[in-house]
């Protein structure tokens, strides 16, 4: 049995039922939970929609308080929400995360998912007398990142993966979610709406397919 964090950062929703207009990335991401819910239990799916829900930036009263003894009651802190998001991760066993690509990076919404969950001794400690002096404190999981983009080449090895700032990024950031394991599926081309969209889309269900296969327990 596993626990399950999904986060979805498109604005765009995905159903089974055709429709207009969809997430590519979410689609993605229903194609990897669905396949892991046949062939293993899922003993908690927890489900974040950040374009539902937006997770607050970090504001002074968050700085203040994250390297701060004092500790605040629920109803006044400014980390109830950090605290309830490091919670989903702490818990999960794999992690989920579906993203457009925005500008060649993450969108906001995400990036302030991430800012919420990588916290001072909650996710990474730090030792100045260490060399790195931060290390993550979680470890054991695996983390999916489900990715759409209107362009193309942005694998690494490729042309434009210099330009990829939304999957270096989070793989960067994913040992801080306690990742040993980090996959990345991409679909390309969604702005030219021809067959290599087509043919990316198939190719990144089929590794997402493949990769809940691997990952059943």
């Amino acid at each position: 049995m596993i626990t399950l964090l999904q986060i979805d950062a498109s604005p765009r929703q995905f159903s089974p039922e055709p429709q207009p207009h969809q997430s590519v990335s979410r689609r993605i991401a229903h194609h990897f939970v669905s396949e892991i819910e046949k062939n293993t239990k899922i003993n908690n799916l927890i489900v974040r929609d950040l374009a539902v829900n937006p997770p607050p930036f970090i504001d002074i009263g968050w700085i203040s308080e994250s390297f701060s003894d004092e500790k605040k009651s629920d109803q006044t802190s400014s980390l109830a929400i950090s605290d309830e998001l490091i919670a989903e991760v702490e818990a999960a066993d794999i992690i989920v995360i579906s993203s457009p690509m925005y500008n060649y990076g993450m969108p906001a919404v995400l990036k302030a998912w991430f800012d919420q969950v990588i916290r001072i001794n909650k996710t990474f400690s730090f030792d100045s007398e260490k060399e790195p002096p931060i290390e993550p404190i979680l470890s054991g999981k695996i983390v999916i990142l489900c990715t759409s983009s209107g362009e193309y080449s942005f694998g690494k090895g490729e042309s434009q993966a210099h330009k990829n700032h939304l999957g270096a990024h989070i793989e960067q950031l994913s040992p801080y979610l306690g990742a040993d394991h980090f996959h990345e599926i991409a679909s390309e081309y969604q702005e030219f709406k021809d067959e290599r969209h087509d043919q990316s889309l198939e190719s990144a269900i089929n590794k997402a397919k493949a990769l809940a296969h691997q990952y059943a327990k």
